[in-house]
């Protein structure tokens, strides 16, 4: 049996309820102008009154959020909301504009620098289901814990999107909304649409998703077309151009002072341009994208840093991503160019291992042992093969189980624990 204690095991698990809570519900108010809601939803929200209305900047992730947070802000002004502007288009941060605004309101968001990917929508189905598995939505509220960079990001709220009316395709746009000037600069990185807003006035920067409280998701387990991270960190670049005394972002919480800013979003720059940068040193030395997520990590002054630490997406996935990003699937070897059918693969190695009662034997001492990716790649040979006994399905979902516990990443604890319910189902 494991000598492991469930605390080292799953210390990844109890980093993340620590996380956690951190995401509390409040309005914070920046000053006489600016408030920011945070922990209604599973993104945040900024309103700012100007003279004769109230601007908004991103409406949160569905009706149901963004009542409550309407609810609050009647409590501090009675202008009307004649003008929303989104960081980007993800429905997280649209999802709640019909409840603060009707289509006759101004709708401002930017154009995509890149082209959305031609039949993207023959992949509704697929795209569906691997999102509801990285957030976790058929999980309680106990067994999902938080998004690592905020609550539980409902799935299930009412969607209220008002599409956007207005797009900009400039690098750089100033308005002026109810007295308050609004500097919109693109800025891509999690999304090609994504801006920051500065308030010139107030020294304030929000950032959207280009900085929160985490390792970025520089590449989404649910799938979705390559996030340039080249383009990220000169988004970063241009960011550290504007002298913030607050920098309000997408997701996690204010962040005061100006040398504070200024260190924290050096910090990220530096720390993403190391793994891009390490990782397509170890490529042009013909390192796989294995070989390189087993090599590639934060150097110490990185990792310890508390704002990027693994809560949402992790260095492992990044490196993958950035070699499929830079060179495709293929590894470059050869034997990869062609392999075995899966099918005919599986009952090789399961011949190899002395049959299929030889390979459970050794699912189940994993198991006991706490050896969860092992016992897991052990009942993919099984389940790959016609003969496949019995039972291994229930013995993957309990790998998957031990798996999801071990994940600091909200994103992959979710996909892990999901599909082990599916596997259960």
């Amino acid at each position: 049996m494991t000598s492991h204690t469930d605390k080292h095991l799953f210390a990844g698990e109890e980093k993340l309820k620590k996380q956690a809570e951190k995401f509390t519900r409040r309005v914070e108010k920046i000053n006489d102008q600016v408030w920011f809601f945070s922990g209604f939803g599973g993104s945040n929200m900024i309103a700012v009154l100007g003279d004769d209305s109230c601007i908004l900047i991103d409406t949160l992730n569905g009706k149901e959020p963004a009542e409550a947070a309407l609810a609050e802000l009647r409590t501090i002004t009675d202008k009307p909301i004649r003008t929303i502007i989104y960081t980007h288009t993800h429905f997280d941060h649209t999802a709640g504009a019909g409840v603060f605004a009707d289509s006759s309101a101004e709708i401002i968001a930017h154009t995509y620098k890149t082209q959305i990917y031609g039949h993207s929508e023959l992949l509704d189905k697929i795209s569906r289901k691997r999102g509801m598995r990285q957030f976790g939505s058929v999980l309680t509220r106990e067994e999902s814990i938080c998004m690592g960079i905020g609550i539980w990001n409902n799935p299930y709220n009412t969607r209220a999107i008002l599409p956007p009316n207005r797009l900009i395709d400039d690098e750089s746009v100033s308005i002026v909304r109810g007295g308050v000037e609004f500097q919109l600069i693109a800025a891509p990185g999690e999304t090609d649409d994504q801006i920051f807003v500065w308030l010139p006035e107030f020294k304030i920067l929000c950032c959207g998703d280009n900085y929160y409280e985490s390792w970025p998701n520089l590449y989404a387990i649910r799938g979705s077309q390559y996030r340039d991270i080249s383009s990220w960190i000169q988004s970063l670049e241009r960011m550290l151009n504007y002298p913030a005394r607050i920098l309000l972002p997408g997701h996690t919480g204010v962040i005061r002072g100006e040398e504070t800013i200024r260190t924290v979003l050096t910090d990220y720059h530096d720390a993403i341009e190391y793994v891009l940068t390490e990782t397509l040193k170890g490529m042009d030395q013909g390192l796989t994208a294995d070989e390189l997520a087993e090599t590639v990590s934060l150097p110490e002054r990185f990792a310890e840093l508390p704002y990027l630490q693994e809560y949402y997406g992790t260095v492992q996935g990044t490196v993958r991503a950035i070699f499929t990003g830079y060179l495709g699937w293929f590894d470059g070897n050869p034997t990869s160019l062609n392999p075995l059918p899966l099918q005919e693969y599986s009952d090789n190695m399961i011949r190899m291992m002395g049959g299929a009662e030889s390979v459970i034997t050794e699912i189940d001492s994993s198991l006991d042992d706490c050896r969860y990716q092992w016992a897991a790649q052990l009942c993919d040979l099984l389940l790959h093969s016609p003969s496949c006994p019995d039972g291994i399905k229930k013995k993957k979902a309990r790998a998957l189980t031990g798996l999801g516990r071990m994940q600091t990443s909200a994103n992959s604890r979710h996909y892990y624990l999901v599909c082990a319910k599916e596997l259960e189902a």
